[in-house]
């Protein structure tokens, strides 16, 4: 099967309808579930990327005992607490009430900053797993795969039961050798295959990060994007791609369209943060910054 790329020409037709009479409940709720003791910055990223991605709210839910240190970073996007462990953590208590506030939002980030504690590895396999059987959109990352995935597909496949919901992956190239059992240079010397491996296997949407983003669907269709810079190579960056994905879905995007729009917007913006910031002295806030700008480009107006 032909290899695409990811185009501003093939992007702009995907952009979410934005009705002038629309309202912030008209544009979708997303909830990010992330963050844990020394990792409170994660969250926060990820809700300025879900909040840059034109969703009409966020809502972050973080372990109650760190929530004052997180709420503190967050202007827009609003906070729930939520039971955790003495660690800092989220705890499997925390799983009611995360299900609760989930079920009536309209996509759902699980990951960045999680940790993987034992009681909060608990915790995101019955999160994701009660979100999987409600059909509720899922965005997988970071400490979200790790936990939830595991080391082994089969694993994977047993906590994420195939469905209508959507649901994309965003591993990075060691996550990626994790959930395909292999190694990092196995998974470098053909991203291609290996995103459509992962991405046919547990029929879902794969986006493979790292120079040229792979992003793959469970039928095979793949394409490399095209945007982005070394400088996005910074903690967080990862982060703020989770958010903008969780931000497309929220607005009722399908999962393989959503992820194609959010990597070549992501990738767009980190270079318009290089042109002020350099790709050396970029971090992940700036790509954040620069969203709007790349929403400009792919609107026409710039």
């Amino acid at each position: 099967m032909r290899t695409a790329e990811i185009t501003l020409d093939s992007v702009r037709p995907l952009m979410p309808t934005r009705p002038a009479e629309g309202h912030k409940g008209t544009f979708g709720h997303v909830f990010v579930v992330a963050g844990s003791r020394g990792f409170t910055g994660a969250p926060k990223l990820c809700a300025l990327g879900a909040a840059r991605s034109g969703a009409g709210l966020v809502t972050v839910g973080v372990p109650s005992n760190v929530m004052d240190c997180v709420s503190a970073g967050l202007l827009e996007a609003m906070s729930l607490a939520l039971p955790c462990t003495e660690a800092g953590t989220l705890s499997p208590e925390a799983v009611s009430p995360a299900t609760a506030f989930a079920t009536d939002r309209k996509a759902v980030v699980l990951g960045p900053g999680l940790s993987q504690h034992p009681e909060t590895q608990e915790f995101a396999r019955k999160f994701a797993s009660v979100l999987r059987s409600l059909n509720i959109p899922l965005v997988l990352d970071a400490d979200g795969l790790n936990n939830v995935a595991g080391p082994k597909l089969r694993t994977a496949l047993g906590a994420l039961p195939g469905d209508s919901a959507p649901l994309i992956l965003t591993p990075h190239p060691g996550e990626m050798a994790r959930l395909l059992n292999c190694t990092v240079t196995q998974v470098q010397s053909n991203r291609v295959k290996s995103t459509r491996k992962l991405a046919g296997t547990l029929q879902c949407v794969v986006a493979l990060k790292g120079k040229g983003t792979v992003v793959a669907g469970p039928d095979g269709q793949t394409a490399i994007n095209t945007t982005g810079n070394s400088g996005m190579g910074t903690g967080g960056s990862g982060d703020v791609l989770a958010g903008l994905l969780g931000g497309l879905l929220a607005q009722g995007m399908a999962a393989y369209p959503a992820a194609l729009l959010g990597v070549y917007l992501h990738g767009l913006a980190g270079d318009w943060a290089a042109r002020e910031k350099t790709e050396r002295g970029m971090i992940a806030g700036d790509i954040a910054e620069a969203i709007p700008a790349a929403w400009r480009v792919l609107e026409g107006t710039t």
